[in-house]
Parts: structure tokens; sequence; C-alpha cells
């Protein structure tokens, strides 16, 4: 068992949570934990806690990177049920005046081809009726693609290029759905490229099946297309963020973290990604290792003890850490590389051995015992001996037989 379970063990054994869990402190200093290079797994007892622990995160990200006109925060945003308490509680920091979206640009995941921005259940529409009508979010800084352009293909060509030009996305905030469980990202369904791009996406089956109860469970009104972002346009993203909640996507999270990256489970794809966070319920755990299970909770345990939290910091403080890193090795008064080494000892060192007898063996014709029976001429004393006839040769045995 790894050092950290063992001590995730203990914590849980003592019933204390990650507020009261007490550690030696970490000499290092240090702002956030290191969270590049690993997947990061929130797990909350259910959907509404999952839903306010990714709330309060995006609002941490956005007021630490103090975005401004000329630099705005970059945000990708998903459409469907599992983002909409993550929505309801960033409505309700906003009017608490916690966040302000004034200088937020957003992109959108998807729209569906084919239907008025204006219908119900376009993504143009839960997107206003869930977010943007309720938060001060400059209109001309919210982008999604449009499902009713003359020429579909430049429009998601022009959708990667406003990527671009903003900077790239500093977060994604995602989900996975609807409810057949494949783990799919927007309309990036099983057999998805992972390199794709935004592009113009045929639905499958079970998909329009699924949607349908927004469609009166009508079959004939669903749209069959969409446009959706690529598999690679979320991963170009600095940081990336999936909630999933409820027992009928626990195989999804159990293929995107124990199974290996799996174009039928698109998802697994963020086994890729330097910064993925998935915040689940325990629902939502179901199919995981308990293993799986206790290690990703003994990670946030631990990293609670040493005063971090699971943040990210932006990518202009990096920056500034990086620029000071190569500045002090560009100083002329920097020591050589060569000076940091450990110097080889003088010499090799001598072989420490235990005393012990030294062993002398014996000659062979030493150890085979001596004709008559005697072996090296030792007596048993107290045993009655008995002397052992000579061998006699095939021969002499079956000449003796016949006498």
């Amino acid at each position: 068992m790894s050092r950290d379970n063992s001590v995730a063990s203990q914590v849980m054994k003592e019933g204390r949570g990650p507020g009261s869990f007490t550690a030696a402190p970490c000499s290092a200093t240090l702002t956030n934990p290191p969270a590049q290079g690993r997947m990061r797994l929130i797990i909350r007892d259910d959907k509404a806690t999952a839903a306010k622990y990714i709330s309060d995160y995006i609002i941490s990200r956005i007021n630490s990177f103090a975005p401004t006109p000329e630099k705005p925060f970059v945000l990708g945003l998903p459409t469907g049920s599992s983002p909409e308490g993550v929505y309801k509680n960033l409505v309700a920091a906003h009017k608490n005046g916690e966040i302000s979206f004034r200088n937020v640009v957003t992109f959108n995941m998807d729209e569906y081809v084919g239907i008025p921005r204006e219908h119900p259940e376009s993504y143009h529409s839960f997107m206003y009726h869930h977010f943007f009508s309720h938060v001060d979010v400059d209109p001309a800084n919210i982008n999604i693609l449009n499902g009713n352009a003359e020429d579909l293909e430049e429009e998601c060509i022009a959708y990667e290029e406003k990527i671009k030009r903003a900077g790239g996305i500093e977060l994604f905030l995602g989900g996975i759905g609807p409810d057949r469980c494949d783990g799919h990202i927007a309309f990036n369904e099983p057999g998805s490229s992972l390199r794709s791009r935004t592009r113009v996406k045929t639905l499958a089956y079970d998909t329009i099946l699924a949607n349908s109860r927004f469609f009166g469970n009508d079959l004939s009104k669903v749209p069959k297309m969409a446009l959706t972002v690529g598999v690679q346009t979320v991963m170009d993203a600095r940081e990336v963020v999936i909630i999933i909640t409820g027992p009928h996507k626990s195989l999804a999270l159990q293929r995107c973290l124990e199974g290996g990256v799996n174009h039928m489970w698109t998802l697994s794809a963020l086994q890729l990604h330097p910064y993925a966070l998935i915040v689940v319920d325990e629902d939502a755990t179901l199919e995981l290792q308990v293993k799986t299970v206790k290690y990703f909770r003994s990670i946030e345990l631990v990293a609670s003890s040493q005063g971090f939290g699971q943040g990210l910091e932006s990518g202009e403080v990096v920056g500034r850490k990086r620029d000071s890193v190569l500045e002090r090795l560009d100083s002329p008064t920097s020591p050589k590389t060569g000076e940091g080494y450990l110097a080889a000892p003088e010499g090799r060192p001598g072989v420490r051995r235990a005393v012990t007898p030294e062993l002398v063996p014996d000659p062979m014709h030493e150890r085979l015992p001596e004709e008559g029976g005697a072996a090296r001429g030792l007596e048993l004393e107290g045993l009655e001996t008995k002397e052992v006839p000579p061998l006699l040769a095939m021969h002499e045995r079956v000449d003796s037989a016949q006498a």
C-alpha cells in the first residue's frame, strides 16, 4: 500500500475530514499543489455538493486570473442537465457580488443544426435561460455555434479561429451524457477521432432517442445533426473540468479512469491532458475499484493537510515563475552545472566482511568410505557392526546363482 493510502486509511478510521487532518508541514514553499501531470478526481456526497464544488472552483479561478478587457478569461461551457446546478450557483454568486463575468469570453460546446435560435430546445435558449440572462456577461463576448449558417463547414472553421484569436480557452467546463453512458463529450460520440476539431456531426440513433425526451418523445422532431467542438478542441484548453453524477454514468467514469485511452470512450482522452479535473458524486463511483476511490480520496486528504487545494495557477503566474527561473539560470553569478554535482569518492572503499572461520574443503577421495565399510576409521561405539561383503561383478553374480 502506498504512503498516501496509508495516511488516508488512518484519517478515515479516525473519522476526520480534510479540514482536521494534521500532518508534518511541508518545508517547501508552494502556493498550489503540483496538479500538472495527473488527473484529479474529487468525490462529493451528491449532485448538489459536486455542483457547488465546481462553481466555487470556477469563481476562484476567474478571480485569481483577474481578467481585464485586454486579457479576458476565456471559458468553455456545456449544456444539458449536468451543469444546471453549476449555473444556478454561479448566478447566485454573481448576485451576491462574489463574481463578475464582464471580462469573461465564453465558447459553447455545441448546437443543433436546423432549429431556430429561439426554439426552446436550442442551446442558445438553454444558455440564456439558465445563465447569460442572469449575469453581467457582455453579449459581444458570447460565442455559440450557428446551426443555421449558410455554410456549416465555414462556421466550424471560423469558430476554431475565434478560439485561437481569443488566446485559447483557459478552462473548459463539460459534462458527459446523455443517459446511455458512453462517456462522450459534447457530440463527440463513440468512434470520434481524438484529434477531431469543430465540425458537423451526424447524431447516433441512441443520442436521438435519448434527446427525444426534450421534444415530447417525438423522434421526428429531434434534430439529426449538430455542430460540435472536437475532442482536440477540448484538449487544447489549458484546463478541463468535467462533472459526472448519477449511477448511470458510473461505467463511463470507470472506463475513463481505469481503462486505456479509447476513441469509443472519448472521455478517456483526458488521461492525456496535463490539467484534467473530474468532480463526481458517490453514485458515479459505483463501477470504480475500491482502491481507486481510496487513492484519489487520499490525494485530496494529504493535499488538504499540507494546506493545498486542487486549484491551478493562472498562466501568467506560471509564466512569471518560469521567467524568474530562467533569469537566475542565465545570471553570470549562477553556479556552473558541474559545480552542483557530488564529487566521486577518492579510490574504492575497502570491502568490509564479517569475521568467519575459513572453510577449507577436503579432497573428494577423503569423503569416500574405506574398504570394509569403515568410514575414515570412525568407530561406532555401542553398535553391532557387520562386515560388508565385497561387491561382485555381474558375471560373478550369474555364476554364483547357477551354483
